[in-house]
């Protein structure tokens, strides 16, 4: 039986050898929003997997928007060139389809590294900036509250995207992915918890999926038209009277009828007070009912470690592709792995052919050979 999470698809243009997509994952170790070379090992290694696509970690649109100071962005000539440095170098080695996750992260900016704490650090200290947000409600009890954004500031958020849009189509970037989940600035507006607006960006639902949406078409607008736009959505806040799957669902239908290509459903990430039932395939109920519901391919993530599993998700039409994120990160040779499971082929490189183990000598193809 052919493997269905080895098959090709079509993203709007794009064409995928299969359906393993390298989720974004942020590893903070940028320097003023600068790629260094940390990013031309982290996503050269990443690019050698035989995944079918590679997504860029979170990149803030402005200063401001990131979530860490080393975080990766692109909002100037100086970030721009550093990212075109290290895309340069990957892609010389590899012919994997690489995807960009643009973002803003509101509130839950201006904190530390992870493994320095990960806490928010106040705007007159070094490495703090005032953060901005839908409304005046920190993240967390004791934090600096946000600034509320303005209608000239909330321009400046949609102009910031589509800025880095149009910078991502001038470094040959394949795909671009608005993040309006996890409790960044998007999800800030959408979720009734975080939202407290009176104007038109608040109360109902049309008026909390605004600025999304607007950000999506001025993004739409900016990048070519020839290239995919998707968007990466919490299903649920896990919070009673917060953001949740019905409205996710409304979402997902309003992006489709602007032209989003694909949609990448995870959860949470907006309040403390979450209660995620975390376990293998959690999330893939969320995306289930999000492609229900519209006929964009749809991306499941969220603890998806084993091989059947992957297969399961794809075969059964809960979704159209996976993502990996931990997992890749834990094993890189993934797909290698669950092609040899799944009886499938995977891409690799010249210099790694002679890796394969010989019972799966029909492993391999070649990069740039494999049908697509």
């Amino acid at each position: 039986m052919t493997s269905r999470l080895f098959s090709p698809l079509t993203v709007g243009k794009l064409k995928l050898s299969n359906r393993i997509v390298i989720a974004p994952m942020c590893t903070y170790s940028a320097q003023d929003g600068c790629m260094t070379d940390w990013h031309l090992i982290h996503l050269g290694h990443l690019a050698l997997s035989g995944a079918g696509l590679l997504t860029i970690e979170a990149t803030a649109v402005e200063p401001e928007g990131r979530i860490t100071y080393g975080d990766v962005g692109l909002w100037s000539d100086e970030t721009e060139q550093a990212m075109a440095r290290t895309l340069e170098s990957v892609r010389r080695w590899s012919d994997m389809p690489i995807a960009i996750q643009l973002a803003h992260a509101g509130r839950k900016a201006s904190t530390d590294l992870p493994w320095k704490g990960g806490r928010q650090i106040a705007p007159d200290h070094a490495n703090g900036w005032q953060t901005v947000s839908a409304s005046a409600a920190p993240f967390a009890d004791g934090e600096n509250p946000p600034t509320v954004l303005d209608r000239a500031g909330i321009e400046r958020v949609r102009t910031a995207f589509a800025d880095a849009a149009r910078r991502a189509g001038r470094l040959d970037i394949e795909a671009v992915q608005i993040h309006a989940a996890h409790g960044y600035l998007l999800h800030q507006f959408l979720s009734p918890l975080s939202n407290r607006r009176t104007d038109e960006y608040g109360g109902s639902l049309e008026n909390r999926m605004r600025l999304t949406l607007e950000v999506f078409d001025a993004v739409r607008e900016a990048f070519p038209a020839d290239r995919p736009v998707s968007v990466r959505v919490s299903g649920t806040d896990w919070v009673e009277g917060g953001w949740d799957i019905e409205q996710t669902v409304a979402l997902a239908q309003a992006l489709e009828a602007r032209g989003c290509d694909a949609i990448h459903v995870s959860s949470g990430g907006l309040d403390p007070r979450q209660q995620i039932p975390v376990g293998p395939n959690y999330q893939v109920p969320l995306a289930r009912a999000v492609k229900q519901a519209v006929k964009m391919p749809v991306v499941a993530v969220g603890l998806i470690t084993d091989y059947e599993q992957a297969e399961a998700i794809i075969g059964t039409g809960d979704a159209d592709m996976i993502g990996l994120a931990r997992t890749i990160l834990y094993d890189p040779r993934w797909p290698w792995h669950a092609a040899a499971h799944l009886g499938a082929r995977v891409r690799a490189p010249e210099q790694y052919l002679r890796s394969q183990p010989r019972q799966y000598r029909s492993l391999f193809d070649l990069e740039g050979s494999a049908e697509s």
